[in-house]
């Protein structure tokens, strides 16, 4: 029996989230203080994100998810002449020298496979292999293959089975009639969306052999007359015409700047002006120095995929220079919320 998609949990699952999405933060922090000595480090030479990632010889997208964890837990603070500094808590806690530094309490925890997966990531800027499995393949390569892929998308379908439904109560979606979701994985933000829009239907772009999973989730929910599937590589492929709104939920996360202005284009393109985009994920506030659970789960994106999570300000300058003037953010639910874009 299909489940229905406008039921909710009596119960809230924000914990349950915030244990997984955070999973890797604590590693990121070992590093950064047990092979690093960050800390002590920056307090001697406050200095901005580029001055950092030349004298540790860094890529910018994974020193950028630390410094934003970093920021977030209080740990740093960038100051107006845009270098970063340690808090007092880093002073004291993080620092050799002090006597309450607790380096030697993360010391033990140095050789962990996350760990040292990630001084390779920001020495690199290319991610690790998907769970930190050295046999594994890098996620991307990963989801070309059949069992992956089928792993993968079961664990984001059950995901998105609640935030699915956040969203499609918050969207505005009056007036609009198909829906493109590009990388839509199983379908189950289109299915969310059509049940809870009656004069909407959608079609569901992915690559194979996602697109047979895709197909096969969508039958089993009941939606097999409102939400289609067309088959094909959004870098590779052309987008239909024919859709009225653009969704990107949880996919520009997995990619690194090129990648993001690239798909934004591709979008530009195959909207009509007035053509509405949906960006839904987990954001970075402007400031840039949290949520905390965001910048956490920004660790792990940057770790086993090309991305990280994106601030909103950082949104906002992509979708104007693709040709969209950018709404404001909203929150659905789970640390996570949504941008609207016009296109111009």
């Amino acid at each position: 029996m299909a489940a229905d998609l406008t039921s909710v949990p009596q119960s809230d699952p924000l914990r349950v989230y915030r244990y997984r999405d955070g999973l890797y933060a604590a590693d990121l922090l070992t590093a950064a203080v047990v092979h690093l000595d960050f800390f002590t480090w920056l307090g001697a030479n406050p200095s901005t994100k580029e001055e950092i990632c030349a004298r540790f010889e860094f890529a910018e997208r994974p020193t950028d998810v630390m410094l934003t964890l970093f920021a977030a837990n209080g740990f740093v603070e960038r100051q107006d002449d845009g270098k970063f500094h340690p808090t007092l808590t880093a002073q004291e806690h993080l620092t050799a020298g002090s006597p309450w530094c607790l380096s030697p309490y993360y010391a033990s925890l140095k050789d962990r496979p996350i760990t040292q997966d990630y001084l390779k990531v920001l020495s690199t800027g290319r991610p690790a292999n998907w769970g930190g499995d050295e046999a594994a393949l890098d996620w991307h390569k990963a989801m070309e293959t059949d069992a992956f892929s089928r792993s993968f998308t079961a664990a984001m379908d059950c995901r998105g089975f609640y935030l699915g439904q956040a969203l499609a109560k918050k969207v505005d979606l009056g007036g609009r009639k198909h829906l493109l979701d590009i990388g839509g994985g199983s379908g189950i933000y289109s299915c969310s969306l059509v049940a809870h829009h009656a004069e909407l239907k959608a079609t569901v772009f992915e690559q194979s052999p996602v697109d047979r999973i895709t197909q096969r989730c969508i039958v089993e929910r009941g939606y097999p007359d409102r939400v289609f599937v067309e088959t094909g590589d959004m870098f590779k492929d052309p987008l239909p015409t024919d859709a009225d709104v653009h969704l990107f939920s949880n996919v520009l996360h997995d990619w690194d700047y090129p990648e993001v202005r690239e798909l934004l284009a591709i979008s530009h393109k195959a909207l009509a002006p007035g053509g509405l985009l949906i960006i839904h994920d987990a954001f970075i506030n402007e400031a840039k120095n949290g949520p905390l659970p965001v910048a956490e789960y920004s660790a792990l994106l940057m770790h086993s995929t090309q991305g990280k999570c994106y601030g909103v300000g950082e949104y906002a300058e992509l979708l104007r220079e693709a040709g969209f003037e950018p709404g404001a953010y909203h929150d659905t639910a789970a640390d996570r919320g949504f941008m609207t874009a016009i296109r111009r």
